[in-house]
């Protein structure tokens, strides 16, 4: 059973900052390619960015370049996501997911995703 765990989100004041973790059981984690994706209130969910498999790079919305910086250790399972210069526009909630089909940011139907963890970010 494969399980996707996020954590770190929280409130922070414009202009901070936020570090994401994700950690995944229960497949080959380097097998797969990693990605972060958010949804707002009324707005579908985006990718944000992604960690290809197999060190295949990573890729940044336009929205996050040059303020998220995403990174994993496929000794430990884990994803983290990087968030600086944080925007009230990056208020959501944010999602790891595992996706087995490497189309991340675009969203797999079969993706093994995380609960979720709440970033606030207030003017």
């Amino acid at each position: 059973q494969v399980q996707v765990v996020e954590s770190g989100g929280g409130l922070v004041q414009a202009g901070g900052s936020l570090k994401l973790s994700c950690t995944v059981r229960g497949l080959t984690f380097d097998d797969y390619t990693l990605g972060w994706f958010r949804q707002a209130p009324g707005k579908e969910r985006e990718g944000i960015s992604c960690s290809r498999y197999s060190g295949g790079g990573t890729y940044y919305a336009a929205s996050v370049k040059g303020r998220f910086t995403i990174s994993r250790d496929n000794a430990n399972n884990t994803l983290w996501l990087q968030m600086t210069s944080l925007k009230p526009e990056d208020t959501a909630m944010y999602y790891c997911a595992a996706d087995g089909a490497d189309v991340c940011p675009q969203i797999y139907e079969d993706n093994y995703w995380g609960q979720g963890t709440q970033v606030t970010v207030s003017s």
